[in-house]
């Protein structure tokens, strides 16, 4: 299955370290981060899990939470976490997926033969509390992945949703935005009421709106 943005995510049921769940009832009214691994005891990875253990609270904040998968099977998660704990420094508060068949993984379009036909590559897919695809990328192995640009593009999608906006290139929280094009000048007047800059008729630059 090749998921695209826009898309509903397949459900789906499965043992994790933090017990069984049904995956559209976990995300429940939140935003998730469903992120992969080639396989438990890899360093790169060691070091990602870790990393989203210490952003707990800023996923927090933007009413978000973290599930990660991979192939192995579940006491391998439960020694790994050990592995994590101990040398990140941090508890790993949020449950890994163990799928030994490959099931969810193939479900997502995980696994890629082009690359390895037998591990997961390191896909996330960021999904919204309706349970559609809003951003999703994939890494090779060797380049460890930046959760920063996903808090960034989490407050962007929250922000876009909110307002008629979009954000510019390297765009952070607190900077200012792009007013839609489909806005004439005179909505964008009635909108904006801190004003806005017209670069060009197409490219109006303003404050973002909710600072």
């Amino acid at each position: 299955m090749s998921l695209q943005i826009g898309d509903t995510v397949p459900d789906f049921e499965a043992e994790t370290t933090q017990g069984r769940i049904s995956f559209h009832d976990w995300i429940g009214d939140q935003w998730a981060i469903f992120f992969s691994h080639p396989a438990d005891y890899t360093p790169v990875c060691t070091t990602e899990l870790g990393e989203t253990a210490k952003l707990k609270g800023e996923f927090d904040k933007r009413n978000a939470k973290a599930i990660a998968i991979s192939v192995d099977p579940l006491e391998d998660h439960k020694g790994w976490i050990g592995d994590i704990e101990e040398t990140q420094g941090c508890a790993v508060n949020f449950p890994i997926i163990a799928d030994q068949d490959n099931q969810i993984a193939n479900l997502y379009g995980m696994i890629h033969p082009n690359a390895d036909a037998k591990v997961t590559v390191r896909t996330v897919f960021v999904i919204d509390p309706n349970r559609k695809v809003r951003a999703f990328f994939a890494y090779p192995p060797s380049a460890g992945r930046n959760f920063q640009e996903v808090l960034r593009l989490i407050d962007s999608l929250q922000l876009t949703d909110q307002f008629k906006v979009a954000t510019p290139v390297n765009w952070r929280d607190g900077e200012d935005v792009i007013i839609v094009p489909s806005l004439s000048d005179e909505e964008a007047d009635q909108l904006f009421t801190k004003g806005y800059k017209k670069i060009k008729p197409y490219l109006r630059t303003t404050p973002q709106p909710n600072r």
